[in-house]
């Protein structure tokens, strides 16, 4: 019965020792230090040096021998741990630091060493790889009714893309047909945000100018708002106006502007060969005599269900217009595309 307590008594010792060690080998900087009860004795000509952590002192690892944070190379010797062939989380392996080194577009670069293989682009060659990071700015600018389709360009002499608001002539001429194959408006919903509870930070740019300034188009954004948490394209329907709204009544000398209006009935919304399962009186931007035109101000994404041939049903994202807002920054095409 002695014979067998002590057998116990000598196992527990033992895997309290082997748990231990690994504590040593895998501990993370931070926490309480857990070394050995003694000093390791390095082989000849081995250096004795404190792991990454400036915890425990272990024997320095040699070229050619596996490396780690917890167990580094022999720095006296001009060694260094290279992780260029390893896995993320596995060792490394200690080379002569002659041997460290970078090659980018056919130029080398030496271990250390920080470089800019454009006036973009700011680089560093460290444990035989290469880390860049750009210098230009990631800003984003968000439409307005001024400028209604920012675009970034690189203006001649300069570096990086800048923001600049593309010619009106060109702002609103994205066909349909094409934005829908490029986007489709089956795109995820916004609304209350998925994510809700977690950590990630809504992002959303503000939605574009409607494709069209008359009858049926799109609306687009970039946004995090969905369950990957991962920025995409999203699209929303939108009708600006009718394309038979006519031009407020009154003499040629009178400057006028209608606002906004109101469908006088309700009326059940239509998209390519589908109508949306309830009515609803939408409002829409007015027009100007005076040379102005008229856009959405504030607007409101609302989920809309519509019933398709065969009675599929598709829930789409409609743009609803709560107020509008007249200005002289027209496209060209402005006055052309209301005739009644």
């Amino acid at each position: 019965m002695v014979m067998m307590y002590r057998h116990r008594k000598d196992m527990i010792i033992w895997a309290f020792m082997f748990f231990v060690g690994i504590q040593v080998g895998c501990q993370p900087c931070g926490g309480p230090c857990q070394c050995p009860a003694s000093v390791p004795a390095c082989p000849v000509g081995v250096a004795l040096v404190w792991d990454g952590c400036h915890c425990c002192q272990v024997c320095a690892r040699q070229q050619g021998q596996a490396c780690s944070n917890a167990e580094p190379c022999d720095t006296q010797k001009g060694l260094q741990c290279d992780y260029s062939a390893s896995f993320p989380g596995d060792p490394g392996e200690c080379i002569d630091q002659s041997e460290l080194g970078c090659e980018l577009n056919g130029v080398s670069y030496s271990e250390g060493e920080t470089f800019q293989p454009s006036c973009a682009v700011q680089c560093r060659c460290e444990g035989g790889g290469v880390t860049c990071k750009s210098l230009c700015r990631e800003d984003v600018r968000l439409p307005t009714h001024d400028c209604p389709q920012p675009q970034r360009v690189k203006l001649p002499g300069s570096c990086c893309q800048e923001w600049v608001c593309e010619n009106m002539d060109n702002s609103i001429q994205q066909d349909f047909q094409t934005a829908s194959l490029a986007g489709g408006p089956q795109a995820v919903l916004p609304g209350p945000s998925p994510n809700s509870g977690s950590n990630c930070i809504e992002q959303s740019s503000e939605w574009s100018s409607c494709s069209q300034t008359c009858g049926p188009g799109i609306s687009t954004r970039v946004s995090n708002q969905n369950h990957a948490c991962r920025l995409e394209w999203q699209t929303r329907l939108c009708n600006v106006r009718p394309c038979h709204t006519h031009l407020p009544w009154g003499p040629v000398w009178m400057r006028r502007c209608d606002p906004s209006f109101r469908s006088p009935v309700p009326v059940r919304l239509l998209h390519q060969g589908c109508y949306s399962t309830r009515l609803h009186q939408p409002r829409y931007c007015g027009l100007c005599n005076d040379g102005r035109c008229c856009t959405p101000f504030r607007t409101q994404t609302i989920p809309v269900t519509f019933r398709c041939p065969g009675g599929r049903l598709h829930r789409l994202s409609v743009m609803s217009i709560s107020s509008c807002i007249c200005h002289y920054n027209c496209p060209h095409t402005h006055n052309l595309a209301f005739r009644g």
